[in-house]
Formats: C-alpha cells, sequence, structure tokens
C-alpha cells in the first residue's frame, strides 16, 4: 500500500480519532490518505494552537494528543505547544512534514534540521528514512509519549517517503505501559519514617492528577492525619473540602502554608515535580527527611536528597502505605494538629475575604468566587499564564483532578483558549472556562473561529487590565516600579461578533454570575465574557505575603 495511507493505519491502530493541525504541500499525502480514514481532522488557524489542543486532549484522555504540520515554518509554530506538553508531562505525538530525502542533505527550499530543533522539547524525535519503518516509527512514538512519564514525540515524515509503498501492516502494541510494581521493603521504611516523625506534612503534584488519585491521597491523610498541601499542576488530587488539605502552594512569595513546610521534619512528596515548586522553596526552617512516592526516581538536587524512594503505580503506592499504617504511624500531638488546622482555616478565611467585595473593576477574589459558585464539581477550568494564574492557584479551589488546569512548568501564555476548545470535545457535556488576560488572549486569536467551525461552545472569561499584569507585578515588586508594560486592545465586543460568538461585557461585580450562567446555557456558540479587573490587589497580596513570619 502507498506509505502515508499505512501511516494513517498506524494510527487508527493506536485508537487515534481526531488530528489537530494545518495542511501544507510537504503533507499532501498524508491529508490526502486522511479522506478514507475515519479520523477528524481540526483544521486550526495556527500550528502552535494545534499544539495546544493536542496537549489538552492528552491531559484528559490520557491518550496522546496528535497534532499536525508541515515542514519549516509549520514545524517551528508546533514548538511552544509541544514544549508545554512536554515539561507539564502531557502524551502528544507530532507529526511534521518534510523535504524529500534526494536534498536533505543540502541547502534546499524551506529543509531545515527539523528533528534536531525538537530533540529538547521531546522525549523522542526522529525521521522516517524508509516505508517499511513506518510501523515501527508509530508504535515507538505512541508508547515512548505514554510511558512515565509521559510526554512528546515527534515523527518527521519526507515527501519522498509518504509516496512510496509497503506491504508492511500496523503494529498493534499493548494499549497501555506497564507501572513498576510497588516494593513493600520501601513502604515499610516510608512507615517508619512517618512513625519517627512529629511533624509530617505532604506535598501532592503533577503525579497524582495524572493517576487520578484523589481517593488514595485522601484516605493515606485521613488514616495518618497528616495534612497536606497540592501544588498549582496537582489542584484537585487533593480536595480543598477534605479536612487535611490546608493549602494550594507554589507561589514565589511567602505565604500561609509555608508554615507547615518551615516547621515539617518529614515531607512526603506524592507524584511531585520540581518545576511545580522547587525545595528552594519549601525545604526550609527545620531539618527534613524526605519520602518520595512517584513513577520515577527523583531528580538530583542539594534540596531534594530524599531517604525513601517508592516508584512505581501512585495509586498502588498510597493504598499499600494506608494499609500499612498502624496506630503508632497515625498518632498526631495536639501541637501538630492546631498548627495544621489553624492554617486550614486562616486560609479559608483570607480565600473568603473578598468574596462579597462589590468594587469595580472587580477584584480578582471576588472574580474567582463568583465563578467557583457556577462551576460544577467536575466543570473545567484552563487557566492562561499571567497574573491571574496566580489568583487562580490561590483563590479557586478544585475538588476532582484535572478540572482546574495550570501550566507551571514551561508555563506559556496563550494555551487556555484552544486548550479549552480540545477539553470541550472530550468533554461535551461539561462547562469548559479559559481563563486568560488580554495579554496571552491576543496571542491565540485566531482560532477563535474554529471553535465556531466545530461547534465547540467554550466559554472565554477575559480578564481586562490592558497591560502584562504579571510583569508589572514582578517588576513592582522587585523594583518599585515598571517598564513597557502598556496594552492597547480592539474592542473585544466587536472582536467577539467579527467571530461568531456570543459576547457578555460585565459592567457591574453583580453581573458576573448571570453572565456566566448566560454563556453556560448558550449551547451553540461560545461566548466571551469581559471583566476588567482591578490588579492593584496584585500589590496588596506581595505586601501582605511580606508580613507573614513564622510563629
Amino acid at each position: 500500500m502507498k506509505a502515508s495511507d499505512l501511516f494513517i493505519k498506524c494510527l487508527e491502530a493506536e485508537g487515534v480519532d481526531t488530528i489537530f493541525g494545518i495542511p501544507g504541500e510537504e503533507n499532501a499525502d498524508f491529508m490526502i490518505s486522511l479522506l478514507d480514514s475515519s479520523i477528524e481532522f481540526v483544521i486550526c488557524r495556527h500550528e502552535q494552537a494545534a499544539a495546544f489542543m493536542a496537549d489538552m486532549y492528552g491531559r484528559m484522555t490520557g491518550k496522546p494528543g496528535v497534532c499536525l504540520a508541515t515542514l519549516g515554518p509549520g514545524a517551528t509554530n508546533l514548538t511552544t505547544g509541544l514544549g508545554q506538553a512536554d515539561m507539564d508531562c502531557s502524551p502528544v505525538v507530532g507529526i511534521i512534514g518534510q523535504a524529500g530525502t534526494y536534498r536533505l542533505h543540502k541547502e534546499s527550499h524551506q529543509n531545515m534540521d527539523a528533528v534536531s530543533m525538537f530533540k529538547p522539547l521531546t522525549k523522542w524525535a526522529t525521521t522516517v528514512m524508509a516505508p517499511d519503518n513506518i510501523p515501527e516509527i508509530v508504535r515507538k512514538a505512541f508508547k515512548v509519549a505514554t510511558s512515565e512519564k509521559p510526554g512528546v514525540t515527534v515523527i518527521e515524515l519526507p515527501e519522498d517517503i509518504a509516496k512510496g509503498s509497503s506491504d508492511l501492516e500496523p503494529i498493534r502494541g499493548k494499549a497501555e505501559v506497564e507501572k513498576a510494581a510497588v516494593d513493600l521493603f520501601r513502604v515499610a521504611e516510608a512507615l517508619k519514617l512517618i512513625a519517627e516523625s512529629k511533624f509530617p506534612v505532604a506535598l501532592v503534584g503533577l503525579g497524582c492528577v495524572r493517576a487520578r488519585a484523589r481517593t488514595e491521597v485522601e484516605a493515606f491523610l485521613d488514616k495518618s492525619g497528616i495534612y497536606g498541601a497540592e501544588t498549582f499542576m496537582g489542584k484537585g488530587a487533593l480536595s480543598i473540602k477534605n479536612d487535611h488539605a490546608f493549602a494550594t502552594v507554589g507561589l514565589g512569595a511567602r505565604d500561609l502554608a509555608l508554615e507547615g513546610f518551615e516547621k515539617a521534619d518529614l515531607v512526603i512528596t506524592l507524584g511531585y515535580d520540581m518545576v511545580e515548586w522547587h525545595p528552594d522553596r519549601w525545604n526550609v526552617g527545620e531539618p527534613k527527611k524526605i519520602i518520595h512516592i512517584d513513577t520515577q526516581p527523583a531528580e538530583v538536587d542539594k534540596l531534594y536528597n530524599v531517604d525513601v524512594e517508592i516508584i512505581g503505580d501512585i495509586r498502588a503506592a498510597l493504598s499499600a502505605m494506608t494499609a500499612g499504617l498502624a496506630a503508632d504511624h497515625t498518632a498526631r500531638t495536639d501541637s501538630y494538629k492546631e498548627t495544621m488546622s489553624g492554617v486550614r482555616q486562616t486560609m479559608k478565611a483570607e480565600l473568603a475575604e473578598h468574596n462579597d467585595d462589590d468594587g469595580f473593576p472587580m477584584k480578582p477574589q471576588r472574580i474567582l468566587s463568583d465563578l467557583r459558585s457556577v462551576m460544577g464539581a467536575d466543570d473545567i477550568l484552563i487557566s492562561d499564564v499571567g497574573a491571574h494564574k496566580m489568583w487562580v492557584a490561590r483563590q479557586y479551589p478544585a475538588y476532582e483532578p484535572a478540572t482546574c488546569v495550570i501550566s507551571n512548568g514551561f508555563c506559556s501564555m496563550a494555551g487556555s483558549v484552544p486548550g479549552a476548545m480540545a477539553a470541550k470535545r472530550v468533554y461535551p457535556d461539561r462547562n469548559i472556562v479559559a481563563l486568560c488576560g488580554d495579554g496571552g488572549f491576543m496571542m491565540n486569536v485566531q482560532d477563535m473561529i474554529t471553535a465556531v467551525r466545530y461547534d465547540m461552545p467554550i466559554t472565554v472569561l477575559l480578564w481586562v487590565d490592558n497591560q502584562y499584569g504579571l510583569i508589572k507585578w514582578k517588576q513592582e515588586a522587585a523594583f518599585g516600579k515598571y517598564s513597557n508594560i502598556k496594552l492597547v486592545n480592539p474592542d473585544f465586543v466587536k472582536l467577539a461578533d467579527a467571530f461568531g460568538w456570543q459576547s457578555i461585557a460585565v459592567g457591574a461585580a453583580n453581573e458576573l454570575v448571570p453572565a456566566l450562567n448566560n454563556a453556560f446555557n448558550e449551547k451553540s456558540k461560545p461566548t466571551l465574557v469581559i471583566v476588567p479587573v482591578d490588579y492593584e490587589e496584585n500589590m496588596k497580596l506581595t505586601k501582605r505575603l511580606g508580613e507573614i513570619i513564622a510563629h
């Protein structure tokens, strides 16, 4: 059969149902082969948006999202979205076209070494050099992308190879890569450290979200009496409703929750990566022992010198830990319980402080309180990167894994709107909200039309402050002044209308909840909810955090 037909059959064998991308000359054979496939091709208006969509598809399903671009500028446009997916451990397979192999050795039109460019951003990238290699390469790309820790692979398909022929068939591999069995000897070592500790805390990370391990995390904390904090990327793996959840952590500044970490003599990290919150932020105060529970060994760092590593399936490890807990593991002193419950209660009170504030422009705290009040437990909030990300992380409680998505690894702007589109395709019956600032929103504004074309009635909650708010915040905190952060924005109502979206411009604080409910009830088109935000709260929070000292 034709090589491009074989490539498509290999994708079908991997269970691919959607490809996000843009057609080009050098992937033309691939595109024509798609005409006879059940795979749907979602035409994007920029390759970066296609990569962000594939990233979110991978996060939501655990199966690789697939994106396609042509060679040269098409390939370079994928890099930001693929970089985010890889650093945030989202399984993605990128496919790019390439010039014919007969001209790869010399200077020629749009020819560049794309595979070398992608290697720092991926787990594996390669070129198909013969049609008969396609089944092995596609199978390996999907296997590597989904093996722990998940990430990105890229396949480059030169146009002359796509036109070739092969008599081979797809290699049908196992759908999931087996995780290593848990070492019960290491579990016993960890339980011994817990029994000996006076002030243990748990740090819940992204791995627990990928594993959908909320039940196991909370069972372990409830039985052990240990309090836990979740990272930005771990939100929802420990519901804020649980009595042993005391905060979301990860701000660069000192926050209330750091008191627990300063006093800790034992930190138990659960599915934690150092990109989430570096140990130089939490390995402070009292000397600490560290238990590392994850699918992969701990990264080497002078402040992350672990005492016990339990490597394998996170849910199985937590279940084994919970089953092995004895009475002497679970006795917690009154001092410990008073301190940690006090941190929890103080944090809850502070988070509710501005819930009824009628000021306008709206305070970030009030916006997020109103949003949480109308979002169901399974509805999904996808935060872009900017000042609002800090507020979402600190102020928006999540009750289930993967219902509040914050990129804090690669930390790219502009991913929330295309990400919300992919999430809506996976969960069409849930409310999907992309929360972004005016800076990030304008970076991928062209793909608003993609949401209309493919009937994805998402809600975009747009915070408008006419500046790069996070950069101003950082500059002002560091230097007492700021430089070149002002933005000039379009008329967002007219912009939404031009793209066929519904738009709602919020003019008072009490208008936000009705606007969100209106958006959620609109099933025929996406909605842009435009909210002026009072970012004077940024420096007020910085001052507040600066006043927090250890007891």
